[in-house]
């Protein structure tokens, strides 16, 4: 069975968000000292380029090909949050930011009758996925002596209203693209109630 636009449309997101991700990420590992920061900032932009290059395998292995999509999840988030200012506020809205993406895998991952090829993808992504929350968060927690504990929580709980917003916004706008994913999110919520 042939792809339907939906779900390419749905695949393609992901993968101009990675492509994004990546830009982002590789402009700043080459903007930052050298230390532990930019170490694991230049393994994260690689993961989000690669993780661009997945979803581009998976739309062919499906037949069909990406689309291209001008507006971005990133975009509307610095919109609605500001452009972060230090490198704390950067690594607060990329912790929000990471639990929003594997949140949204692991939910689009668990739909019933997924497609084997689309399944494979997030299990590779999702690995690095973990690995960039772990680093993030080690990061983050390294710079509390520096901003403080409750500046930092500040930023985080700014941020995460934020994508709260936004994720929101984006699942009103593309509800008949995302209805079935909706109606997983549904399902698990009456399930954990």
């Amino acid at each position: 069975m042939s792809l339907s636009e939906n779900e390419r449309w749905i695949l393609s997101f992901y993968r101009t968000s990675e492509i994004n991700g990546s830009l982002f990420f590789g402009r700043l590992a080459k903007s930052l000292p050298p230390g532990p920061v930019q170490h694991d900032m230049t393994k994260h932009f690689s993961d989000e380029g690669l993780h661009a290059w997945y979803w581009t395998s998976c739309l062919e292995k499906l037949g069909t090909e990406p689309l291209r999509l001008d507006e971005t999840y990133q975009e509307r988030y610095l919109v609605a949050a500001g452009l972060p200012v230090n490198l704390m506020e950067i690594l607060a809205i990329t912790l929000i930011f990471e639990k929003r993406v594997i949140g949204q895998y692991g939910l689009h991952r668990a739909a019933p009758n997924i497609r084997p090829e689309v399944r494979e993808t997030f299990d590779l992504i999702m690995e690095d996925e973990k690995w960039h929350i772990e680093w993030v968060s080690k990061a983050l927690g390294a710079l509390k002596p520096e901003y403080g504990e409750e500046r930092v929580k500040q930023t985080l709980e700014r941020f995460r209203e934020a994508d709260r917003d936004v994720y929101e916004s984006v699942l009103r706008e593309h509800e008949e693209r995302l209805e079935e994913l909706m109606q997983n999110r549904r399902r698990r919520r009456s399930g954990s109630e």
